[in-house]
């Protein structure tokens, strides 16, 4: 079955055993961002997203970099909005979907240099691995811009304001094994183990997770970093939690560890009530 195009031409695509691993494929250019990257992953996320065979996606770099961030273009054009991305919108027509509308897990293993555009990449997933000597970044600031893609909002909420501020104003580079310090990753690992890890977790969640269990755990993590009324997000959970242990899912989870075997989940990662599910 085909769950994404195969005219790609900044990244590769492969799917195994559930497990999709997106890679941006530009090493000689350290996978340099620029629109027809961006288009492309997301027009891929959105058809991974779509398959029920797909149960986590791993997204990574070729070659020694993750992201070197954004290609930059001289005269002040890197910046300033004059590269249009609507050709690469043409191009790839149809749904395009950022990690956090997914109802699928993705996780980054950040394999080398993740600066700018790319540490942005890294932090839209859900799960982050990186190599220990890994040179990271948010160097906006340093190059007369400000972060963008959410950064300002969510980067505080994921490691606490002053962490934060010491990696957006200073905009330094600093190394994967710092990143797992300040928890802006769940681990810092050796470089020539970073995919592996990923994939291994991966493959964890594709086994032993239930689809519909993840996605709903997923949304509802990302709808409370909005959420300022704690009484409300509970009482949404707990109404999740009732509809969760009145499906098929539920049983087979239990009935399948006392008997020793491997799950038979039933409902899809998309078979989400109201509550659960992306908003606008």
């Amino acid at each position: 079955m085909t769950i994404t195009r195969s005219d790609y031409e900044a990244i590769t695509v492969t799917v195994d055993e559930g497990v999709a691993t997106v890679t941006l494929n530009r090493p000689a250019q350290l996978n340099a961002w620029d629109w027809q990257m961006h288009r492309e992953l997301h027009t891929a996320y959105a058809a991974l997203d779509d398959s029920d065979d797909v149960r986590a996606i791993v997204l990574t770099g070729a070659g020694r970099a993750f992201c070197a961030g954004a290609g930059l273009a001289p005269s002040g054009a890197t910046f300033d909005g004059s590269r249009d991305p609507a050709a690469w919108h043409e191009r790839y027509p149809g749904p395009a979907r950022d990690p956090a509308e997914l109802m699928t897990p993705v996780i980054a293993a950040i394999n080398g240099a993740a600066v700018g555009a790319g540490i942005t990449m890294a932090v839209a997933c859900d799960i982050r691995i990186a190599a220990e000597d890994a040179k990271i970044g948010f160097v906006f600031n340093r190059r007369g811009v400000i972060p963008d893609a959410d950064l300002l909002w969510y980067l505080p909420r994921l490691i606490g304001y002053a962490r934060a501020m010491d990696l957006l104003l200073t905009g330094r580079i600093f190394t994967g094994s710092e990143a797992a310090d300040v928890g802006l990753v769940s681990r810092a690992v050796p470089r020539e183990n970073v995919l592996a890890t990923a994939t291994e977790l991966a493959r964890d969640i594709a086994a032993n997770v239930a689809p519909a269990s993840a996605a709903i755990t997923k949304q509802l993590a990302r709808q409370f970093l909005e959420e300022t009324d704690r009484r409300a997000a509970l009482d949404r959970e707990r109404a999740l939690f009732r509809w969760a242990g009145q499906q098929p899912d539920a049983r087979e989870g239990v009935e399948a560890f006392l008997e020793r075997r491997p799950a038979r989940w039933q409902l899809s990662k998309h078979a989400l009530p109201p509550a659960a599910s992306p908003s606008d």
